[in-house]
């Protein structure tokens, strides 16, 4: 991984591209924060007297990215180069479909020697927060494209003819750039075209964007995502060469999710996994995440534990659960030596009920 950032940072300096360079360190630095403390601070040191310059971040394949005719604002959003923090967390049901994307691009010459074109469009499917995003960038980083994302919904004007014109612009410049395209919200635009409360021109652009999606080249991946699969057009369906469902994650992604944001002290201990587990349960990944952060910080805060800070998280929501979850919380609770008194406190549960969920547990068990 060290030898990529060395030759990326070096791309970027033949280059010349001094706002690309900048924007790279900062990823660096976050990214060697606990790895090497040292070098982090070295260079949060460059960068501040460094200051960065009002430019936007550009990639010499990466230029010109089409703007509203009206207000001049950029209609892409664009990443380069992508970098994660972290391994992203995913069942192997959302992991095999992406990395096979990527092992069909390595091998893609194989491919069209047989006559077969590699994956050229997916559609993301899942609530909001269950990854549909990041594995949009995962994807991009993997492949080493710029990410390029375009927000339906943000687009979307009462001129429906400037509407289409924008999603046109869009369309025909991705085409012409080696990347990862993410149309975000399709459900904005590919609503179905039944619908008698859309009027002619949204239909119209309901069905050049299925024949973009036929004709997108071998030289890009087209994504798309929505929160709401029951808002689209059957004919999008079939469109796209994969689809891929994001649910929300299961006990053992959760775990998995837990035991990575913890640190490794708290990623050993079991009884308060299982009670995070069973609080969490049914929430997306960006949800567990930002109540962990918030908790970490917490803690820093007051001068707490981070465990400390957790349980106190818990105490404070675990009243707004429904009766089935509270029950499995309350018995985690249990588990992880609260007396019966301290969870009928904290879940509300009576004591001959702790004790029947107690007596269902061990048999369970």
């Amino acid at each position: 991984m060290k030898s990529e950032w060395v030759v990326q940072l070096a791309r970027l300096a033949l280059a010349g591209r001094r706002q690309d360079i900048l924007m790279y360190i900062r990823k660096l630095e976050r990214l060697l924060h606990k790895e090497d403390p040292a070098a982090s601070a070295k260079l949060v040191e460059l960068l501040r007297e460094s200051p960065s310059q009002s430019m936007p971040l550009r990639s010499a394949s990466v230029a010109a990215v089409p703007v509203d005719a009206d207000s001049r604002l950029n209609l892409l959003r664009q990443e380069w180069p992508v970098m994660l923090d972290s391994v992203p967390t995913w069942s192997e049901a959302i992991r095999t479909p992406l990395e096979q994307v990527v092992a069909e691009r390595r091998r893609a010459d194989e491919l069209r020697e047989i006559g077969v074109a590699p994956t050229r469009s997916m559609l993301f499917t899942g609530a909001p927060g269950v990854g549909k995003t990041l594995a949009a960038r995962w994807l991009a980083q993997q492949l080493g494209w710029p990410l390029l994302t375009l927000d339906l919904s943000a687009v979307m004007s009462s001129y429906l003819g400037k509407t289409g014109t924008n999603v046109r612009h869009v369309l025909d410049y991705a085409k012409g750039v080696q990347s990862v395209l993410l149309l975000d919200e399709l459900d904005a635009i590919a609503k179905r075209r039944d619908d008698m409360g859309e009027i002619g021109e949204l239909k119209r652009l309901v069905t050049v964007l299925l024949q973009e999606i036929d004709d997108w080249p071998q030289t890009g991946l087209l994504l798309a995502a929505t929160n709401h699969p029951d808002l689209l057009d059957p004919a999008v369906w079939r469109r796209f060469d994969a689809v891929v469902e994001f649910p929300l994650p299961d006990d053992a992604v959760v775990a998995q999710l837990l035991r990575r944001l913890l640190g490794e002290e708290l990623a050993t201990d079991d009884a308060l996994l299982a009670v995070l587990i069973a609080m969490m349960r049914g929430q997306s990944h960006a949800v567990i995440t930002r109540d962990l952060m918030r908790a970490r910080r917490t803690a820093l805060v007051n001068g707490q534990r981070v465990e400390e800070a957790l349980m106190g998280m818990v105490r404070e929501r675990v009243g707004e659960l429904r009766l089935e979850q509270r029950r499995k919380v309350g018995l985690a609770l249990v588990q992880m030596g609260l007396s019966q008194r301290q969870v009928h406190e904290w879940t509300g549960m009576s004591r001959d009920t702790l004790r029947k969920v107690q007596r269902k547990g061990a048999v369970k068990s």
